[in-house]
């Protein structure tokens, strides 16, 4: 008789059973009640009886079901399973974000969009050669996997010990001092499967992420940097440390493709989104791969920059929104976005004099001169400073989606007249 074997006492299914059985017939007895010709008083009644056991259907449905996920689930701090499911599928229907970038400005950017969608997919650069990512490429020849994991963990629907684990950094003296649990986690990752994509997606699955996080390419590649005054400098970690004015940067190889799954998101994509981050070592590389510029022209999705706040010591001194801008037009050798998003807050204080010990200044807001170049551009105060000086992500999340409507409402309008 081992199928009955879930009705063993303890199990707490029986219960929730019978009180949906309960619910049923209270249904079936009120609604009879409820068309009786004869007497007010049985109607009403009827209707109370008939209320009371939907009531008790509903309940016993969901108290059922919990029974059953709570052996498989893991229990989640204050949420509950319906919250979930509803959340889920409210998610599953929002905008395809597509984000393209690297470094914490991508990162704190997606933190405020898997809050609209669960249709968002990173394309992150894998160019780095410093830190924790630049000794693992050297060590293991693959690709850099820093930027890659602060994606991850920004679009983690998972408990937050695990997102914490994930950015554990060692400290101390030994060998892996500096090397996060995360990096190390792609990289026998990609040991164990043998392919760096392969790795990513199954740390995606650990971490359950809202979306996707794609490698810009898979090909192994390094950051060329040209300045002004005609030296050149290779390694994406010595660009900035030159402190002249950059010129142009370009690839070390010019066969490098960028993956089928990024250039299929890109044609597919509701909204593309660059930036913010690091100007030619985060974003700039991306467009530089052979695919992406291509899809991104083609898609017909609304296309926005995100300007950053404060300039980069030895990569954008005393730039302006316009520089920026001008610097991806130059690179990606068309006019990619339609909408620049930039901050015009002051900055506080005491973080200004933080910045300035580190050479970098408030980016300065010239909208009217984006006008005149073209761009359509939205003002606001987007500054979170805590720590440091970082775009609020939530409020920066809420400026794009408002600007989605405010598209879908125009073109409602114009098809309308038309």
């Amino acid at each position: 008789m081992d199928k009955f074997k879930w009705l063993y006492p303890g199990i707490k299914i029986k219960r929730w059973m019978m009180t949906c059985m309960l619910g049923v017939v209270m249904v079936s007895v009120g609604s009879i009640d409820l068309v009786s010709p004869d007497y007010l008083a049985v109607r009403i009644l009827g209707g109370f009886t008939l209320a009371l056991g939907i009531i008790l259907i509903f309940v016993g449905l969901e108290r059922t079901v919990k029974s059953f996920l709570s052996v498989f689930l893991p229990p989640r701090e204050e949420k509950k399973i319906f919250d979930l499911m509803y959340q889920k599928r409210q998610l599953a229907r929002g905008p395809r974000f597509v984000v393209i970038g690297g470094g914490a400005g991508l990162s704190t950017l997606l933190l405020g969009l898997k809050e609209y969608t669960s249709n968002i997919t990173a394309i992150v650069t894998v160019a780095d050669d410093g830190g924790s990512s630049g000794r693992l490429r050297q060590q293991f020849g693959l690709l850099a996997p820093g930027d890659i994991r602060n994606c991850l963990v920004a679009l983690a629907d998972t408990e937050p010990l695990m997102r914490n684990l994930f950015q554990f950094r060692f400290d101390g003296r030994a060998e892996l001092k500096g090397h996060s649990f995360g990096n190390l986690f792609i990289t026998a990752m990609t040991r164990i499967t043998g392919d760096f994509e392969k790795a990513v997606k199954a740390s995606s699955k650990v971490l359950a992420i809202r979306g996707q996080v794609i490698p810009s390419t898979l090909q192994e590649v390094d950051l060329v940097a040209e300045y002004a005054d005609g030296t050149k400098i290779s390694g994406e970690s010595r660009i900035s440390s030159e402190k002249k004015s950059i010129k142009r940067i370009y690839l070390n190889r010019e066969d490098c493709l960028a993956t089928p799954e990024a250039t299929e998101a890109l044609k597919e994509a509701d909204v593309i989104i660059i930036g913010p981050g690091s100007l030619y070592t985060s974003i700039i590389p991306n467009l530089l791969i052979e695919g992406i510029t291509k899809s991104i022209l083609e898609s017909k999705a609304i296309k926005i920059y995100v300007c950053n706040i404060m300039t980069q010591s030895g990569e954008t001194d005393n730039y302006k929104a316009s520089d920026h801008v001008e610097a991806l037009v130059a690179h990606a050798k068309c006019k990619l976005i339609n909408h620049c998003i930039l901050n015009f807050a002051q900055i506080p204080d005491e973080f200004l004099e933080k910045y300035k010990e580190e050479a970098a200044h408030p980016v300065f807001a010239d909208a009217e001169k984006l006008k005149e170049m073209g761009f359509s551009v939205i003002k606001e105060n987007l500054v979170s400073a805590k720590d440091c000086v970082r775009h609020d992500a939530q409020k920066l999340a809420r400026i794009i989606v408002d600007l989605i409507e405010a598209k879908e409402i125009e073109s409602t309008v114009h098809g309308v007249i038309e």
